[in-house]
């Protein structure tokens, strides 16, 4: 089956920083875009990061300021979320999703062709 497993969130003070990993088992990785996505409670998602499936073409949401990168290293299947300078309004519960379409939001979560990982919590308290 088409699964992406998301790990490396936790708690980190501001101006920490954390590396989030996703990988892919069940499809071809290297065919599909990788988005992140994160929601804060009782909020809508808010769109982070796309990056191409030959992570040529990368786009991120102005907010987040030139704080975030993505990454992917497609003979691992695996892509990554380093974030840096951590502020507690980046608390959230974030996802990676693979989808084959490329955009600039949040891929739909009702696309049964777009696969999402399970969701890491990031807490950015002191």
């Amino acid at each position: 089956e088409e699964q992406v497993v998301e790990s490396g969130g936790g708690l980190v003070q501001p101006g920490g920083s954390l590396r989030l990993s996703c990988v892919a088992s069940g499809f071809t990785f290297g065919t599909y875009h990788i988005f992140w996505t994160r929601q804060a409670p009782g909020q809508d998602f808010e769109w982070v990061s796309t990056i191409s499936e030959d992570g040529i073409y990368k786009r991120y949401a102005d907010s987040l300021r030139g704080r975030f990168t993505a990454s992917r290293d497609n003979a691992l299947n695996t892509a990554y979320l380093q974030m840096d300078s951590l502020e507690p309004e980046d608390t959230a519960v974030y996802y990676c999703v693979a989808s084959r379409i490329l955009r600039l939001d949040t891929p739909p979560r009702t696309d049964p062709d777009n696969y999402w990982g399970q969701g890491t919590q990031v807490t950015v308290s002191s």
